[in-house]
């Protein structure tokens, strides 16, 4: 008896067990059902020179829910395999779903691994729907706290007041489903409320949609009747604010609007759901704030969008006002020296792992609810992939010494204000000295990168300030004029008037213009464009943070433009800031232990008249998730913070029109420190030196290729890759030769050079030469031969097999003729593709099925493809 394929298997063998086992086959069939084939991700996209393509996307065979909520995956091999055949398969797919257990089968028996105790048993019958669930409620109601579980009281694991279990939000309410690492985001979040713990953060890169996992977070909380309180979602920017009010639309009832903004020191508080600025919350008057005037407990939930924007100073007042409601506090970015206050108090809570598994010498650290990196968003296909285009002007790269551009007759412009370096860097130009030559360079340079990318694909210039953003649109703009768009290029900058109608008309795909938006930090975060093709940094910047903001600008893929890969064009070094993104970066700091004795005492005054300042305000972060609240300073500018331990304590200082301050001091037990600290006022800017009439030319140009293991090469960098690769296959020219001449050996060449990321069309733009064969460009790269193009070849061909083509009938000689066209157009592989023959003037001669009458047999056919190509290449 013939046995059955895997097909076969699922159909005939499995799904039978499955449904005797109380799993229906879709979801409208029962509330416990199972997925076949379900896609999970959408398949990594790559490059090949500057064309996309996709990788398989990655496929469960069974993908098991109990009541919407995903529990199992269930690997099948044909009836042929032993049952644990695809048991590896299943546990890998199942960690990445984050889910306990992982099944596979043959079709005659199961086998199953349980997460929870990390052993195997085989199965003769499949469990059912209910044991599943029931074994993991076991597990996770071990973790839960006894108390409260539900806001209102109600019985934990009863559907209506068991958010896990009530469905997200559909997609025809909502526009989309939740993809998986949402789910599994949503579904970590959503325990660790179960399990009352206060604090939580989710870190996941820009463009996989934090505030839509928000939303369904809410939806699941708000719909199953388990929370009863408002929640209030804060950001602090308008456009996040807006963007979450429109994203939470779906709670909106033909009756009633949920939501609310509480803005111009308003707050009503008859609504569900609220959104704000911190801004909004934080002042109504000198002294006293809006969140203050707010009942304590009257939020259940708050949510922090962009929450690394340093909480202390910003949301912490906030937070500590509401301290009894669940804080989500969400981030696009991995945990860096800059953002380890926030990690600090989002992951308090968290129980802590080590930061390699592999090695514990390291330490431990305490991670975030869930992380889903740029790098994985690339990997799993659902972020563009990139190109990195480095350049430098001769100015950057050696630095501007002022005494040597007067010598080159450049006009200096000092200030009186100002006093003079004696050399400036790229961090210094546009801040402190104004170069409109290297600004106009760079204009230049990058209007004909556009000319050569496609002048119609939209891009993000991001400058200095301002003024800097203003000058490259007004230069870009007359770069371009011959299109006759008014709006080619346009400043989105926040003192701008028309900055909000040219951002939502730059947002809309549908429209053409505008093309290039300049900005100076407007567009770093929270706006969404997803036709974005170029990132320009014109802008020097040292935050790993805000390098990783701006280039999420360009990760979104845009199926309504084709849209799944884009360009970072770097004038400025921006781009060494690719580090470390996809794993977690240095350990928390210690918590300061021991007894609380010490005293920080003293005043806050003007930085420049040192006149008392009354009202600001002191705080002090004296360890891990660990922050006295603010004070304010009295009439003589003095304050006191009493109970401090021994060590060192950061104080936090703002006032009303000075700029915020940071300092670290040390206390020591039973002692007072007493200190005199000044706050600066917020001044006019200094002027800017300006230097006209330099000679600023490019210096250098150098393309990154990212290969398939996400590494970033040079073109040279590159071409060493590559021939490591080639000579890896073939050791010598002369078995290449023997290889390339045959086409099923030269076929499985390819395949594997494919594999390596080793594309031949990438290697003629790498050495410009698009025409040359492919033979050849592997031959120079690997052994130095010459280059041919396929121009020459056929030339050569025609001279030196002349008694070859004289030696044919003339129906033979038209279809050897024919073909050696169309190599020379496209190469050797489009003469053995049969797809060939449909072309003129095959299509002429009858396609293929006329072409073999000319020639008499099919196997005379063959005889000519061989001949062709020995001939073509020989030596």
């Amino acid at each position: 008896m013939t046995s059955y394929n895997e097909a076969d298997t699922r159909a005939k063998l499995i799904d039978p067990q499955l449904k005797l086992s109380g799993w229906g086959e879709n979801q409208i069939e029962r509330e416990h059902y199972f997925a076949k084939r379900q896609q999970i991700t959408a398949g990594r996209i790559y490059l090949v020179g500057d064309q996309s393509r996709r990788r398989q996307p990655c496929r469960v065979d069974y993908l098991l829910r109990y009541q919407g909520q995903a529990i199992a995956v269930l690997e099948a091999k044909d009836e042929s395999h032993s049952v644990d055949a695809g048991l590896e398969q299943a546990k890998a797919y199942a960690r990445k779903l984050d889910l306990p257990f992982a099944f596979a089968s043959n079709g005659h028996s199961f086998i199953e691994f349980d997460f929870f105790s990390s052993c195997s048993q085989e199965l003769s019958t499949f469990p059912t729907p209910q044991q599943l669930w029931q074994r993991w409620e076991t597990y996770r109601q071990g973790k839960v706290k006894s108390g409260r579980v539900a806001e209102n009281g109600g019985n934990y694991g009863v559907l209506s007041v068991n958010p896990l279990l009530y469905p997200v939000c559909p997609e025809s309410q909502c526009g989309k489903v939740p993809r998986y690492f949402q789910e599994v985001a949503i579904r970590r979040v959503i325990e660790r409320i179960l399990k009352q713990q206060r604090r939580i953060l989710l870190t996941m890169a820009t463009g996989t949609g934090k505030t839509f996992t928000a939303f369904q977070i809410v939806w699941k909380l708000k719909q199953s009747g388990w929370l009863r309180k408002p929640i209030l979602f804060l950001s602090d920017r308008l456009i996040l604010r807006d963007q979450s009010y429109n994203t939470f639309a779906p709670f909106v009832a033909p009756s009633a609007d949920p939501r609310g903004v509480i803005e111009k020191g308003k707050f009503n508080s008859n609504r569900e759901l609220y959104f704000a600025l911190y801004q909004a919350l934080d002042a109504l008057k000198e002294g006293e704030s809006l969140f203050s005037q707010i009942p304590a407990d009257f939020f259940g939930l708050i949510i922090i969008d962009e929450c690394h924007r340093s909480g202390f100073g910003k949301w912490n007042g906030i937070l500590q006002h509401f301290t009894g409601a669940i804080q989500l506090g969400m981030t696009a970015t991995p945990k860096q020296d800059e953002s380890i206050d926030t990690y600090a108090y989002f992951c308090a809570e968290e129980s802590e792992i080590p930061l390699d598994p592999d090695d514990n010498s390291k330490g431990t650290w305490k991670p975030p609810a869930y992380q889903y990196s740029l790098g994985q968003g690339i990997d799993d296909g659902f972020l563009a992939t990139y190109k990195v285009h480095k350049v430098r002007t001769t100015v950057d790269k050696n630095g501007l010494h002022l005494q040597e551009a007067r010598i080159q007759g450049a006009e200096i412009y000092i200030p009186e204000d100002v006093e003079p370096r004696q050399q400036y860097l790229t961090g210094q130009f546009e801040r402190e000295i104004t170069l409109p030559d290297r600004t106009k360079t760079m204009v230049s340079h990058l209007a004909g990168l556009l000319r050569q990318f496609g002048e119609r694909e939209k891009t993000m210039v991001f400058c200095v300030d301002m003024t800097h953003a203003r000058l490259v649109a007004r230069l870009l703009q007359n770069e371009f004029a011959e299109l006759g768009y008014s709006n080619y290029a346009v400043p989105i900058v926040s003192e701008e008037g028309e900055a909000q109608a040219w951002l939502e008309q730059f947002q809309d795909s549908d429209r053409l213009t505008p093309i290039v938006a300049t900005t100076a930090e407007l567009l770093s975060t929270g706006v969404n464009v997803p036709s974005c093709r170029n990132i320009v940094f014109m802008k020097p910047i040292s935050s790993p943070i805000l390098f990783k903001q701006i280039i999420g600008r360009g990760s979104r893929i845009d199926p309504a433009t084709g849209k799944e890969w884009f360009r970072i064009i770097d004038y400025v070094g921006a781009s060494r800031l690719f580090d470390q993104w996809d794993r977690p970066i240095g350990e928390l700091p210690q918590a300061i232990t021991g007894a609380r004795t010490s005293i920080i005492e003293g005043r806050v005054i003007h930085g420049d008249t040192e006149e008392f300042l009354v009202g600001a305000s002191v705080s002090a972060l004296i360890g891990v998730n660990q922050q006295l609240s603010p004070i304010l300073t009295d009439d003589n500018g003095y304050f006191r913070l009493e109970a401090l331990p021994a060590g060192k304590i950061r104080l936090f200082l703002r006032g009303n029109g000075f700029r915020s301050r940071e300092i670290t001091l040390e206390t020591a037990e039973n002692e007072t420190l007493t200190v005199v600290l000044a706050l600066n006022s917020v001044k006019p800017p200094v002027g800017k030196i300006r230097v006209e009439g330099l000679e600023v030319t490019i210096a250098d140009e150098v393309t990154f290729i990212v290969d398939a293991t996400g590494e970033q090469l040079t073109l040279a960098q590159y071409l060493d890759y590559t021939k490591a690769k080639i000579r890896g296959y073939v050791p010598n020219w002369s078995q290449l030769h023997q290889i390339w001449i045959d086409s099923e050996q030269r076929k499985l060449l390819l395949r594997e050079l494919t594999t390596a990321s080793v594309y031949i069309e990438v290697l003629g733009e790498v050495l410009a030469q698009p025409k040359a064969d492919q033979f050849d460009l592997l031959a120079h790269i690997a052994f130095n031969k010459p280059i041919h193009t396929r121009d020459e070849r056929v030339e050569a061909f025609l001279n030196y097999e002349q008694w070859y083509l004289e030696a044919q009938t003339e129906e033979a000689r038209e279809v050897i003729l024919g073909l050696l066209d169309k190599y020379r157009l496209a190469g050797i592989e489009e003469i053995v593709n049969p797809e060939v023959f449909r072309l003129s003037p095959f299509q002429e001669m009858g396609q293929i099925k006329g072409v073999i009458l000319r020639l008499g047999t099919m196997e005379n056919l063959r005889q000519i493809f061989r001949e062709i190509q020995q001939k073509l290449y020989r030596q």
